[in-house]
Parts: structure tokens; sequence; C-alpha cells
């Protein structure tokens, strides 16, 4: 099994679990900015040097040691379940991608055919009740999590516990878990334990979002998106989530987080 979804500082000064949807490519910009002076030119996730990947054969041993070895700070970040499913919507399902197709070829086609959502046209940007459609996604989306049918499900509207949970089963331990939505308070922490070769000021460095622009813009506040069936399918699919991370369940309005994530309990919960 090994660390999917695990990046590493060429300098072995770092670690970090890839959550999708939560602040991933600004983290792996500061990490390559970090030991490089400059930041990646494109995508960080199409990198190919610059940052050790568990999906790159000669970075495993070398990411294998440092997690195994719990000497490297080692850390991720999550975001409010209902703004990171919301999100994944409009980026993956109703966008258009960097190449300029959809998502995974055939997959919008399918959950319009199976699921009656619509997307907003071929280019993603026309009228659409998105609120309607965005509750029919909703339901693929149980389907993929709880019975993998009719696919399993896509890393970007997985539960983040999942994510979280592979690198401590395989033998990592974090030393930090902080919020999208406290970004800068949190990879405060992250750059202090780091001790880059390059000086990092999180006030002036870009956010990388790759995914903005791909799809329609969001219409409605979050909380017109979840009625009481909604509320309940994402509890259904997120509930450790929920819990593990301390974000509101009760309340869609409420992005922030309700207290700090507490790490044992975190190591104990997704441990096993």
């Amino acid at each position: 099994m090994g660390f999917p979804g695990t990046w590493m500082t060429e300098s072995e000064s770092v670690v970090y679990r890839v959550v999708p949807k939560c602040a991933c490519s600004t983290i792996g910009q500061i990490m390559f900015y970090a030991d490089h002076g400059r930041f990646f030119d494109g995508d960080i996730h199409d990198a190919q040097s610059g940052l050790h990947k568990w999906s790159m054969e000669a970075s495993q041993p070398r990411i294998e040691k440092a997690v195994k070895g719990h000497k490297v700070y080692a850390f991720t970040c999550v975001r409010n379940p209902y703004t990171r499913v919301l999100s994944s919507f409009f980026d993956k399902i109703c966008g258009i991608q960097r190449n300029g197709k959809r998502y995974r070829g055939n997959l919008v086609p399918l959950i319009i055919q199976k699921y009656g959502i619509d997307v907003g046209g071929d280019d993603g940007q026309q009228e659409f009740d998105q609120i309607k459609s965005f509750r029919r996604f909703l339901l693929f989306v149980r389907d993929t999590v709880r019975f993998k049918k009719p696919m399993e499900p896509d890393i970007h509207w997985s539960a983040m516990s999942g994510h979280v949970s592979t690198f401590i089963v395989n033998g990592g331990r974090y030393n930090k878990i902080f919020f999208t939505e406290k970004f800068d308070e949190g990879m405060a922490q992250v750059v202090q334990n780091m001790k880059p070769k390059h000086a990092i000021d999180l006030k002036t460095i870009p956010r990388f979002n790759e995914s903005e622009g791909h799809g329609p813009t969001r219409a409605h506040p979050v909380e017109a998106y979840f009625d009481d069936l909604s509320m309940h399918l994402m509890w259904e699919i997120y509930k450790r989530d929920f819990q593990c991370f301390k974000y509101d369940f009760h309340n869609p309005a409420n992005k922030m987080p309700l207290s700090e994530v507490d790490l044992d309990e975190v190591h104990a919960k997704l441990g096993d």
C-alpha cells in the first residue's frame, strides 16, 4: 500500500499528505518554493521533479523512510465537507478541465443519464438549476462512496478521513492537521517547522487555485444547497470527516471548524 498521495520536499524538510480540494496546489507550490526559491511553472500536480511524490518510483524509498522514521515534520490540510463537495461539483462536474475536455471522459454523460443532473450546457456556462442538479449529484456521490456504484468514488469527493487515514495505517504520524479556512495560520506553523532554504512570506504568496474558472460560479450561499435530505446524505458520506476534523454538521452556513483538530483522537480513530 505504501503512502499514496504523499509529497515531500527534496530537502526532506517536510512531508505532506495531499487531500484533494483542500488547497493542495498552493501547499505543493510552497513546498517547491521552499527548496528552489521559485514556483513550479504550471500545475504542481504535473511536476515530475523538484518535489518527491509517492507516484514517482524513485521517490518512494525516501518518502517511506522519512514517514516511518517519524523524524520529518508531517502534516495535512482539511476543509469543510459542505464547501468541499460543492467545489467538486462546480469544478469537476460542471466545469471544463485544463485539457479543454470534461473531467474523466464519460463520467459527466453517465451522471447526466443516470441521475438527471444538468451541468450548464457544453461549456458549463449556461443557466441551470444549480440546487436541484447538485442534490442529484450528491446522491451519485453517496452511491459511489457507500456502494461503489456506478463507479468507485473519485478522490475529489471521497471522504477526507479516507485520504488522511492511509498515512496513519501504514506507519505515519501527523505533527499538524490544519484548516483550509485558517490557511495562513496553519501553514505558518508548517513553514516554521520546515525551516525553508528560501524565505516564505505567506501574505504575498499567490493562491494557486488550479480549478478556479473551470466551472460556473456558485449562485447561492452554501446552505441553500442542503435541505434536510441532503444533510442526511452528507452525514452518511462524511460522518467521520465532521467528527474527526471538528466541522459543524448542523449548520452548513458555518464553514469554520468548531475547535482545533485533536491529533491523538485522529490517530486513534483513523489508525485502525
